[in-house]
């Protein structure tokens, strides 16, 4: 068991009230919203007090802004502002064993009259301090001539003593992962540059480019068989993995992974038990489109690239695993709550992150087996969980909107300016405006619920007019999923699915296991019905049940690499269909 020095100084700070509510937490919590992006502003004090750091004042997504954090002297729960000057160590990893504080910082303006360099600005520097986050007299070491970007905080190997950073090279056009480690406390430090990964090929459905990310932000974590695993982000539907055997120095040559992942950053946690969590977006962005032909473009905007692959940003994700082979969970960490707004490229303005999204991760370990994460980039889209990784093992969910439409996506998307750009008085960053597609609606019975309808709606505003509907369940290889549904109108697709795709995207069927349709061909109109899909990797195999009785089977296309968690329904309607498909609850369950 891998003893974690900060937990039982911050429980020793807790009251007993604290103790029960952290206690209580099970499923996904929120509990704040930090001041900065999810990728290293969380940092533990020497004394249990847990602070995220961050900007204020900003004036552009850009521009430094002035240092701040907030903090929590209760496990998680509650949080203050703090402001701080822009010379401190700021967020750090605290290395008992070395009882020094460490981080990365690329092209620094040094200042301090003891530094061993004059006045350098460009390169990779390590932040080494005695005394923590507080700090103004860091020592300041140089790693590296080339800046290094978008870096984590150090991990510790203990058994090889190796102080280990990630983080990326961005050259001609070319990203590299890149490992920082140092063997002597940090008094000197060597430097893997990484294998890029191959570029994005355009491939059908997608008939033009991405924005090319091949090989950055890399995350890795250590395997009960002893070899470190790292996880780039790519421009292709995968992270690409790399291993090494002898703790960081050479590295395998990069392959594929077997998770879903397009343009967004990965996040590994080690607990104190052994398991490891993973953190990453389990989404599908839309199909790439020759946007000059579909949409208008800014002036001041780049050319037409990046904007589609940020439709699988609302989204977050977490599973759990015994030996970083073997993955359970594949759950829905976090929907973003603005992802139905209509002013979502310039909701949160210009004095937070660009980006509006729900990627980017940072976690801690808690007391009593809780874990803290921070997720999402601008002020209005990220925030603070605290959630029980037992959660993940759950075998079965259910929703009848009771909730409202908290726990699916509905999404659909408006035409909007497109590019990447961020001014004043045009803010903005490869993305497009929203509108709620499918709805609640008062039950037909009238028995006081309310029930989801997915319709086809002419409005030449949006970008398709296709609604649907996402659900997420844990990660099932043999399972069934049951469907309160009435068909009023023309029906729907439905697609059992190993990853989130956008409602409206018309290839769903194609790129999953199981795809079918319910129509009034299979239904009876204006009638209520439990509709069953029983599913089975060894015989690759589904079932459709109407009310028990069987309809059909469906084969499975291929075989995804770990299971089913989402089901995705679509209008089947090609023209207007404004009496819909009503749905009133899902339910799903693993079969042992």
């Amino acid at each position: 068991m891998k003893i974690v020095w900060y937990l039982s100084k911050i429980e020793e700070r807790m009251t007993e009230e604290d103790k029960r509510l952290l206690k209580n937490i099970y499923a996904p919590t929120v509990v704040g919203v930090q001041p900065g992006d999810s990728r290293n502003g969380i940092c533990v004090m020497p004394d249990g007090e847990i602070r995220h750091y961050g900007e204020r004042e900003k004036k552009h997504p850009w521009d430094k802004g002035d240092a701040c954090y907030i903090s929590s002297c209760d496990g998680g729960l509650s949080w203050k502002y703090h402001e701080c000057g822009n010379n401190v160590m700021g967020s750090c990893e605290y290395i008992p064993e070395l009882g020094k504080y460490f981080a990365l910082t690329s092209n620094v303006v040094i200042t301090k009259n003891d530094s061993n360099y004059q006045e350098p600005t460009k390169g990779t520097f390590l932040k080494i301090s005695k005394t923590g986050a507080d700090d103004t007299d860091y020592e300041l070491i140089k790693v590296s001539d080339n800046a290094y970007f978008d870096p984590f905080l150090p991990k510790y190997i203990k058994s090889k003593n190796r102080i280990t950073v990630t983080a990326q090279w961005v050259h001609d056009g070319e990203y590299n992962p890149v490992f920082i480690y140092s063997d002597d406390g940090g008094a000197t430090w060597k430097t893997s540059v990484l294998e890029s990964v191959p570029k994005f090929e355009v491939i059908f459905p997608s008939v033009s480019p991405r924005w090319e990310n091949n090989g950055a932000e890399p995350v890795f974590c250590e395997c009960p068989d002893g070899r470190l695993m790292l996880f780039a982000r790519t421009s292709q539907d995968y992270f690409y993995v790399y291993y090494s055997s002898d703790y960081g120095e050479t590295w395998t040559k990069p392959v594929r992974s077997d998770f879903h992942a397009t343009l967004t950053t990965p996040y590994f946690l080690k607990l104190s038990d052994g398991r490891t969590l993973f953190f990453w977006n389990n989404n599908q962005p839309l199909p790439e489109i020759n946007q000059a032909n579909e949409l208008p473009k800014h002036e001041d905007g780049f050319a037409y690239v990046g904007e589609d692959v940020f439709t699988n940003r609302d989204v977050s994700h977490v599973a759990i695993s015994d030996d970083c082979v073997n993955w359970e969970g594949f759950r829905e960490l976090y929907l973003n709550g603005i992802r139905n707004n209509p002013d979502f490229r310039t909701i949160g303005g210009l004095k937070s992150s660009a980006d509006k999204s729900v990627h980017q991760f940072q976690a801690i370990e808690l007391p009593f087996g809780k874990v803290l994460v921070a997720v999402g980039q601008n002020t209005v889209s990220r925030k603070l969980v605290i959630f029980d990784p037992d959660w993940l093992y759950a075998k079965e969910r259910s929703e009848d909107f009771r909730e409202g439409m908290t726990n699916v996506t509905t999404h659909m998307y408006v035409k909007s300016l497109s590019g990447d750009y961020v001014q004043d008085g045009h803010p903005g960053h490869c993305s497009w405006n929203r509108t709620n597609g499918a709805l609640l609606v008062p039950n037909p019975d009238m028995d006081g619920t309310e029930v989801l309808q997915i319709c086809r709606i002419p409005d030449p505003r949006l970008f398709s007019q296709k609604q649907g509907v996402v659900w997420n369940f844990p990660k099932m290889k043999k399972g069934m999923v049951r469907i309160g549904m009435r068909v009023e109108g023309e029906g729907v697709k439905i697609a059992l699915c190993d990853r989130w795709f956008n409602t409206i995207d018309e290839y769903v069927g194609e790129q999953s296991p199981f795809s079918f349709r319910l129509t009034p061909d299979t239904m009876l109109k204006n009638t209520w019905h439990e509709i069953g899909i029983e599913f089975d990797f060894d015989s690759k195999m589904a079932y459709v049940y109407r009310d028990s009785k069987k309809l059909f089977g469906v084969r499975m296309k291929f075989v995804p690499d770990h299971g089913i968690s989402y089901i995705h329904l679509q209008t089947d309607a090609e023209v207007a269909d404004y009496e819909g498909t009503l749905i009133k609850s899902f339910y799903a369950k693993e079969i042992e």
